[in-house]
C-alpha cells in the first residue's frame, strides 16, 4: 500500500490507528499494534497518571516503535496525562471527551503531534486553527463516546473543512471499510471495536465472547440525558440503565449507577453490572486473532477493493 501522509507524519507504516478504548487499551496492545506497522494508542481514560506512566513502560519495553496516548479531557486526571506525555516524551496523542486547546501549545513545544477526535465541522475548524497534526473524524457508528453523525456523512464534510490529513472512525472493520474512508477523502482509518478481537487484547474472556457472537443489532447509545451517549452492548446492564434514564431518577444517581461500570467489563466480565462498550461493526468480527494480522487483513482486503474499483470506470 502506498503511504499516506499520516504515515510520513507520525513515521508509521499503515494509516491504521487503534483506537484509545478506556481501560482496554493497554502497553500490550499498543504495543503490539504499532509492531504490526500500525499506531497503538494506550487509553488514559479516568485512570490516574501512575497507571498510565506503567502502561508507557509497558509498551516501550515491548516495541520500538511509535505509539500514542488518548486523553479523555472530560477526566479529573487530565491535567495530569497532559504533563506526563511531555515528560515521557510520547511522540502522538489524540484527544477525545472535550476540547484540548489548554494543553495545545505545551504539547506543541514538547515536539508531540496532536490528533483530535472530532464529531462536527465546528470542532474539525477549531483544532485545524489551533495546531493539530490531523484529525480523527469519528462516526456515531463507534463505541464509546459518540456524536449524532453517522461516519459516511462526517467524514467527507470533515475532509472539506480543513487541509489536515483525516482518519476515519466508526463502523470500519475490514478492507472494504478502509477502502470507503478512502473513498471519502480520509487518509486513514481508527479501529477499536475490531482490536477487540486482538489476542494482545486482555480484556475479560466474557467481553470477548459478547463481541465475537455480537449480530447487526447488537448496540444501543445510552447517557442522551447526561450530555454524554456512549454506544455499548446491548446488555441487562444497558437496557435497564436506558430504562432508569428516562424515568425521573435525578441526573446525579443516574451518573452514579454508570460510575465504575466499565471496568466490571473489561476486567470481571460483569453482564449484570459492566458496560460492554463496542462498535456496531461487532457484527462482523468473527475471531481471535494477533493484532498485526488485524492489519494486515484490513491493509490487504482494502487493495484489493481499491484495485477492483477501476472496473466500475469502464
Amino acid at each position: 500500500m502506498k503511504q499516506s501522509k499520516i504515515c510520513q507524519i507520525l513515521g508509521i507504516e499503515y494509516p491504521v490507528f487503534q483506537g484509545g478504548m478506556a481501560w482496554i487499551a493497554d502497553g500490550k496492545l499498543a504495543a503490539a499494534v504499532s509492531n504490526g506497522g500500525g499506531l497503538g494508542i494506550i487509553a488514559a481514560g479516568n485512570a490516574p497518571a501512575d497507571y498510565v506512566r506503567e502502561q508507557i513502560q509497558i509498551a516501550r519495553e515491548l516495541t520500538n516503535k511509535p505509539f500514542g496516548v488518548n486523553i479523555m479531557l472530560m477526566s479529573p486526571f487530565a491535567a495530569d496525562i497532559a504533563a506526563l506525555v511531555i515528560e515521557e516524551e510520547v511522540p502522538v496523542v489524540t484527544t477525545g471527551a472535550g476540547n484540548p486547546a489548554r494543553y495545545m501549545k505545551a504539547w506543541k513545544e514538547a515536539d508531540i503531534k496532536v490528533v483530535p477526535v472530532v464529531a462536527s465541522v465546528a470542532m474539525a475548524r477549531l483544532m485545524t486553527r489551533i495546531g493539530a497534526a490531523a484529525l480523527i473524524a469519528e462516526g456515531g457508528e463507534s463505541g464509546g463516546h459518540v456524536g449524532e453523525l453517522t461516519t459516511m456523512v462526517l467524514v467527507p464534510q470533515i475532509v472539506d473543512a480543513t487541509d489536515l490529513p483525516v482518519l476515519a472512525a466508526g463502523g470500519i472493520a475490514d478492507g472494504r471499510g478502509f477502502a470507503a474512508a478512502i473513498m471519502l477523502g480520509a487518509c486513514g482509518v481508527q479501529m477499536g471495536t475490531r482490536f477487540l478481537s486482538a489476542e494482545e487484547c486482555t480484556i475479560s474472556p466474557v467481553y470477548k465472547e459478547q463481541v465475537l457472537k455480537a449480530n447487526d443489532l447488537c448496540t444501543m447509545v445510552t447517557g442522551k440525558k447526561l450530555g454524554h451517549p456512549v454506544r455499548s452492548l446491548r446488555t441487562k446492564f444497558a437496557r435497564e440503565y436506558a430504562k432508569k434514564e428516562f424515568s425521573d431518577l435525578p441526573e446525579d444517581q443516574l451518573e452514579a449507577l454508570g460510575t465504575g461500570a466499565l471496568r466490571k467489563a473489561v476486567q470481571d466480565g460483569n453482564l449484570d453490572e459492566g458496560s460492554f462498550l463496542c462498535g456496531q461493526i461487532a457484527a462482523m468480527v468473527k475471531r481471535e486473532e494477533p493484532a498485526a494480522d488485524i492489519i494486515t487483513d484490513v491493509v490487504t482486503g482494502a487493495e484489493k477493493v481499491l484495485e477492483g474499483a477501476s472496473a466500475w470506470l469502464k
